[in-house]
């Protein structure tokens, strides 16, 4: 990076309250205006595919929610589901509608944590008490039913620890989100510092977002239709509509995220009516004390809270991998900060940035 006698360099972060981790962003300004953006991670390093190499998969899977913590479920699932791929392994109806109900309300309590930190960062305190509220009963749920509050460690290979029980606490949790998001969207929607600050700022192009790996609800903000689970067999039989918006902006990935948390409830909701009436726990569990994988290459795939989450596992036919690579979907939404954020203004980068549902575990794998 050049600078010139009338240009500064500013460091924003590692240590600030609105870069969701420990995210450093060194920022060249002309004034106000950002004239580049370096992206410095690596703060929070943890070693999490390396460290794969020297456990066993059962010894690995209990670490695998805290790639993002906000968001375990997914990970577990992506996980499993590699090994149950290499061992042939299909899952039972219920187990199916167990997992399904479960991640979806685990990208319901991602979402509404996102929603109160992103205007939190835009100055706006009382929301982020209003998401932590509803936030609160499904944590409550899953601390219930797995004994944790974040790192579920519920799914294991074939199948789930034990039957979900508690199904009431779900439909309760179905029955009072659904005006809650109405409230949401009466305080923050059409709110007029909240427009000022989010329309027509960070333009996310579709050509940019390709060029850039990006995926999930910011890619669908951009107009581009491609949601996971749609072609995902796991969610076979389950009805939903991918949200599609064409803004572009900081205001239509807001948005995205608001629809999807409705979406997710439909999704919920189907997950407790087959539960319901599918009383058959049948599970072909893998033992994971003579687990080996067959010598070979495995990946898999999956529409995680922030966008597209996939797994890449080389074995030598032992019971540990002899590589394991994570994609994770922070990671490119970060780089994408490089060219989001040239010719936009200082007062703006946080919530361009906070836009994005940027988390760093995702990101310092």
């Amino acid at each position: 990076m050049t600078m010139t006698a009338t240009t500064l360099k500013l460091n924003l972060g590692p240590q600030h309250p609105s870069t969701h981790g420990v995210l450093r962003l060194i920022l060249e300004l002309d004034g106000e205006k950002i004239l580049s953006c370096e992206p410095d991670v690596g703060y929070l390093h943890r070693g999490m595919e390396k460290m794969a190499e020297g456990l066993t998969y059962i010894q690995y899977l209990p670490t695998v929610d805290r790639i993002d913590y906000l968001a375990g479920c997914f990970y577990s699932e992506l996980f499993c589901r590699t090994i149950e791929k290499a061992k042939n392994t299909v899952l039972s109806d219920r187990v199916r509608a167990i997992r399904v109900t479960l991640l979806e309300l685990n990208r319901i309590a991602s979402h509404l944590l996102w929603i109160g930190a992103f205007l939190m960062d835009l100055g706006a305190v009382s929301p982020f008490f209003y998401a932590m509220r509803e936030r609160e009963m499904i944590l409550r749920y899953f601390e219930k039913l797995t004994g944790q509050r974040m790192m579920y460690n519920y799914f294991v290979f074939g199948g789930v620890r034990k039957d979900i029980e508690y199904l009431e606490d779900i439909e309760e949790i179905i029955k009072i989100l659904p005006s809650k998001i109405n409230d949401y969207e009466k305080i923050i929607t059409d709110n007029p510092i909240f427009l000022t600050r989010t329309k027509s700022k960070g333009i996310l192009e579709p050509e940019l977002a390709f060029n850039n790996s990006i995926t999930g609800a910011n890619l669908r903000a951009s107009g581009i239709n491609y949601d996971l689970r749609t072609k995902d067999e796991l969610y076979k039989g389950f009805e939903f509509n991918p949200i599609v918006l064409d803004g572009k902006d900081s205001w239509a990935r807001y948005k995205a995220r608001i629809f999807e948390l409705k979406e997710s409830l439909k999704i919920v909701e189907q997950g407790v009516n087959i539960l319901k009436n599918n009383r058959d726990f049948d599970q072909k569990l893998i033992n994971p004390l003579t687990l080996k994988l067959p010598e070979g290459e495995y990946y898999s795939e999956i529409e995680a809270p922030r966008g597209l989450a996939s797994i890449y596992i080389k074995s030598t036919g032992e019971d540990k991998p002899y590589r394991l690579k994570w994609r994770t979907p922070s990671y490119y939404s970060v780089n994408l900060l490089r060219k989001l954020l040239v010719g936009e203004y200082l007062n703006d980068a946080i919530a361009i940035s906070g836009s994005l549902d940027i988390i760093l575990p995702e990101v310092d794998k």
